[in-house]
């Protein structure tokens, strides 16, 4: 084999390579594939109830609010869907919580967490990215929703 086609081999497979990480890259969309949230998570537990789109239950832990985000209320336009995606990702599977370090509890004593699911990764940013939330950005917070939208 000549020099030159050898040249022509390699160049092809590397323009191979680089078009396989993109097209990955492309079709995993904003999914959290590096799963280091397993590693770094303040606690975790199965989701044995989804209220609405933005608070949840998780044995172990109790209800769940999803910091930075805000969901349509039960007869708002939006409601079905945010809850029905929540239920999708969440119901029956183990999540991973990220509780906020500033403030841990809102109002009505619910946890305030970013969630962690595998096969979407952070939650609270896929629904901003999908629009079933809009941002709630109540201080204090160790999150910033708007660096998820």
């Amino acid at each position: 084999m000549s020099r030159v086609n050898k040249k022509k081999i390699v160049l092809i497979f590397l323009i191979i390579i680089i078009l396989f990480f993109i097209g990955s890259k492309f079709f995993l969309g904003t999914q959290d594939s590096s799963q280091d949230y397993k590693k770094y998570n303040d606690a975790t537990g199965l989701c044995d109830h989804v209220v609405d789109g933005d608070t949840l239950d998780v044995s172990g832990v109790g209800r769940i609010r999803l910091v930075g985000v805000n969901t349509p209320e039960r007869g708002e336009l939006g409601y079905k869907n945010a809850t029905d995606f929540v239920k999708e990702k969440c119901l029956g599977k183990t999540l991973y919580l990220d509780i906020d370090d500033a403030k841990n509890k809102d109002r009505y004593g619910r946890t305030l967490a970013v969630v962690y699911v595998d096969g979407i990764g952070n939650l609270n940013k896929e629904l901003l990215q999908r629009g079933y939330a809009e941002i709630m950005f109540i201080p204090p917070s160790e999150f910033n929703p708007h660096d998820w939208a």
